[in-house]
């Protein structure tokens, strides 16, 4: 029997997964590591931390599987957490995370850039995205800018990892970098009217579609994952995004929710889009012949953790009551009102100087309702992306929705509710992993991709809106929508005394 190890680098830890060719999941293991958030809007990793915990987590699953050799090993990881490194490959600063909104400043002078690539990204770069991260790095740390060698993203940092090669994956270039393979080079032209003319000659020049093989492990590497040398290493990408290779076995356009810390959107199309309130249309990221679009909220799971632990002071080990006593709490009928936006708005307003906010509370107001509201809140935002896609035409018959909300039957059938419409509840534990499975399997054996997903294919079941709660629902989704219109000029306000604070404490 072959099997194949798969890789997921999430933002609280990293999961390992081993598959068998037949699309068993045969184990699972996971570690954690912790972000840092030095100032508001900022948030920070350790790339050394995530190869520790992959090597935790890919030993404990490979134990537990009583299994030494593989035959390929995947990785996945959040896109946009940018890694500065050094020519060891060693990294030179922390890592700036994914949901890191520093360069919010950088992410609107590309809206004032007139070049071709923005166009498949609806304008403009996310503050997210790893150029703006880049911009923000040459002009504000810039020893740390032209020390780097390599800049990157921790895809890239984990391929280095592995097979010791710097090798980019097409999909995190395609979707961040404003990269487009059918030019077959990196936009340089680009990168030097944003003030970062060097940058593509710290990228990866070696691009890899997904699924293709960038190298052998390594045997440093094999002997730190406890391995025997020889397997295959092929490139990965974005974790959220993979999930559609793990739904192409039960859908032909199935339309990927992967909620969790944060809310990501995944769809593709036959023929290209353009809106400024979607992500995209990306010429062949995922699949060579098609357009993926992306959309997202990037406080969701992550919103609900906060204020659970660290303003309620509720552990995690005591989730399970304050869920059950929020659950007992009709649907909008509290009198509260959460706005999400704690780390900004991905779509589609494209905005990372949103901020959350709390309307409507009174000394009477428990912490049952106020987790309640919250849940809601993200549930709105679920909405609000899923109305962006089905404006520019998303086929969105088949809405799947996996990652952490599995845990959470209050949010899961809140967001049902807010939808108004059933959705897909994915069983399995992890799509990325399984994505990866499916992807190892394929390029170990030649095997056709889709032949391998329809093997591989999740169980899933429907989860039904109650009736009772939708219009009361309905209801507080446009109070939402007229609240954050009406805030926006504060939060901006707002924002911007915090930037000075942190500027003048940098000082």
């Amino acid at each position: 029997m072959a099997f194949y190890l798969a890789i997921d680098i999430g933002t609280e830890g990293a999961r390992a997964g081993v598959f068998d060719e037949a699309g068993t999941r045969v184990s699972t293991a996971s570690a954690p590591y912790q972000t840092a958030y030095p100032h508001p809007g900022w948030a920070e990793q350790n790339p050394r931390d995530w190869w520790s915990a992959t090597v935790r987590a890919a030993r404990e699953a490979l134990e537990t599987a009583s299994v030494r050799s593989v035959r390929a090993v995947g990785v996945a990881t959040t896109s946009s957490s940018v890694v500065v490194l050094d020519d060891t490959g060693a990294p030179i600063r922390p890592a700036l995370l994914w949901m890191d909104s520093r360069a919010g400043a950088e992410s609107e002078r590309t809206a004032e850039i007139d070049h071709p690539s923005l166009r498949f990204a609806g304008g403009s770069d996310s503050s997210e995205w790893l150029i703006p991260k880049a911009m923000w790095l040459a002009r504000n740390e810039p020893e740390n800018y032209a020390a780097a060698t390599h800049i990157g993203e921790s895809v890239d940092y984990m391929t280095l990892r592995l097979t010791g090669r710097w090798v980019g994956s097409r999909l995190n270039a395609t979707c961040k970098w404003n990269y487009d393979h059918r030019e077959d080079a990196l936009p340089s032209d680009l990168y030097a009217q944003l003030g970062i003319p060097d940058l593509a000659e710290k990228l990866p020049h070696d691009i890899a579609a997904v699924g293709d093989i960038v190298g052998e492990l390594s045997r440093a590497a094999a002997a730190e994952l406890g391995v025997e040398p020889g397997a295959i290493v092929f490139a990965g990408g974005i974790d959220a995004h993979l999930a559609l290779v793990a739904l192409s076995g039960v859908s032909r356009n199935p339309v990927a929710i992967v909620a969790g810390t944060s809310n990501a959107f995944i769809a593709e199309l036959d023929e290209p889009v353009f809106s400024p309130t979607i992500w995209g249309p990306y010429p062949g990221a995922l699949t060579h012949d098609r357009w993926l679009i992306e959309g997202g909220q990037v406080s969701a799971g992550s919103a609900l953790s906060w204020l659970s632990e660290r303003i309620l002071g509720v552990p995690r080990d005591r989730l399970g009551q304050l869920v059950s006593s929020a659950t007992e709490v009709p649907a909008a009928e509290h009198g509260i009102l959460v706005l999400d936006h704690f780390m900004g708005n991905r779509t589609p307003h494209r905005d990372p100087s949103l901020r959350g906010a709390v309307l409507g509370l009174s000394l009477g107001a428990t912490p049952a309702q106020l987790y309640r509201a919250t849940v809601e809140a993200v549930s709105f935002g679920t909405r609000q992306v899923l109305e962006s896609f089905e404006a520019v035409g998303v086929d969105s018959d088949d809405v799947f929705l996996t990652g952490g909300i599995r845990h959470n039957p209050l949010w899961l059938q809140t967001t049902a509710d807010a939808l108004g419409r059933p959705v897909n509840l994915v069983s399995s534990e992890n799509l990325t992993t399984l994505a990866l499975g499916i992807l190892g399997v394929a390029a170990d054996t030649g095997e056709d991709r889709a032949e391998v997903a329809r093997r591989f294919a999740p169980d899933h079941v429907i989860v039904d809106p109650n009736p009772a709660a939708t219009q009361p629902l309905a209801d507080a989704y446009e109070r939402y929508e007229r609240s954050t219109q009406l805030l926006t000029g504060m939060s901006h306000e707002l924002v911007r005394s915090t930037q000075t604070t942190a500027r003048v404490g940098a000082a």
